[in-house]
């Protein structure tokens, strides 16, 4: 669902909702000349008007890649296998990925002989999964005899099958090459899935989606594959494909999965002992000084007394507390406090 709305002067805006069409325009503005292929990467924030619940956001954060001026299928193969690594070395286990060919599903789909609408609404219905309502569909419409072999169509899941029922040899032999390039790049254990459709009317050939199964209804967290919108934009026809993956999503399945996400550390929490602006002055010289060094550091200026900063100091999970303390300083040293063992020293500053 498209975020829409009117602005204060009454006009009709509305909030982007994927990032392919915006790249996809820049591309046609900026790079329409540059040598091919050009390969392009993004990471921003969309919108859709969903109802919020986990996994489905009204604001979320998409990344993804872009192809433009190559299809062969090896180049399709590494865009598929990009997307695979990414969430692969990201830390996710468990991944299902699933591979199909939108024209080669479109072409079984016109020899049913259906109207534009008719189809537009069993592509929904594919796309969801929702089987009892495309057998409904379609009821009247085509015979059983045609109805069964649809369904079958869209339960192969291997080129064997595939092959004995697609007469188009020249994109069934280009799917064949794009799978075995799959594995080349070392990218296994994936399935051939004549159910993918993708949500949007500008995919064609090559789709492809990442599940993740332990998200339930929302799994999918990566989908791409070719598409055409260069052309519909007023663009030089060129050949484009992509994909994106659900930031958010990869976020949760890691989470559900238990990964260990890294706490924020810094190396030294900077606890001013006094009120005296001497004492104050120095910690913050100390500060500025250690982060000249690549130090990460945090400085207490709260002016709350010391129990209370080293009680913060705890709940935050800081390993070190440095306290710069007036007698200290007068010494030329400050106190370091390992928050785990309870071990203190003394060090020199001389600086």
């Amino acid at each position: 669902e498209i975020y829409s709305f009117k602005d204060k002067s009454g006009r009709d805006l509305a909030l982007r909702p994927e990032l392919t069409a915006p790249v996809i325009r820049m591309y046609i503005e900026k790079l329409q000349m540059h040598p091919k292929p050009i390969k392009l990467f993004y990471f921003g924030n969309c919108f859709r008007y969903d109802r919020p619940q986990k996994g489905r956001y009204r604001e979320f954060t998409q990344v993804g890649c872009e192809l433009i001026g190559c299809d062969t299928p090896e180049s399709l193969a590494e865009l598929v296998s990009l997307a695979w690594n990414c969430l692969r070395r990201s830390g996710l286990r468990g991944m299902k990925l699933r591979i199909g060919n939108l024209d080669l599903l479109n072409h079984f789909i016109e020899s049913l002989g259906l109207d534009p609408s008719t189809k537009k609404s069993m592509m929904r219905f594919i796309d969801k999964k929702e089987y009892a309502a495309l057998e409904d569909l379609l009821r009247g419409k085509i015979s059983e005899e045609k109805l069964s072999d649809l369904i079958r169509f869209l339960q192969i899941n291997n080129l064997e099958e595939l092959k004995k029922v697609c007469k188009e040899e020249e994109e069934i032999d280009r799917f064949q090459k794009t799978v075995d390039y799959l594995e080349v790049f070392g990218v296994d254990g994936f399935e051939i899935s004549m159910e993918i459709v993708r949500g949007l009317d500008y995919y064609k050939g090559l789709v492809f989606e990442i599940e993740s199964p332990r998200l339930g209804a929302e799994r999918q967290i990566c989908g791409g594959g070719e598409y055409e919108l260069v052309s519909i934009f007023g663009g030089r026809e060129v050949s484009t494909a992509g994909f994106a993956i659900g930031f958010d999503r990869l976020i949760l399945a890691l989470e559900e999965e238990g990964y260990p996400f890294p706490k924020e550390r810094i190396d030294f929490y900077i606890i001013p002992a006094s009120k005296k602006d001497s004492v104050i002055k120095k910690s913050i010289e100390i500060a500025n000084h250690l982060r000249e060094q690549g130090k990460k550091i945090d400085i207490d200026l709260t002016n709350r007394s010391l129990k209370k900063s080293m009680k913060y100091a705890d709940s935050m999970g800081f390993e070190k507390v440095m306290i710069v303390g007036e007698k200290d300083l007068e010494e030329g040293k400050v106190t370091v406090r390992d928050m785990k063992t309870g071990e203190q020293r003394r060090i020199e500053i001389d600086f």
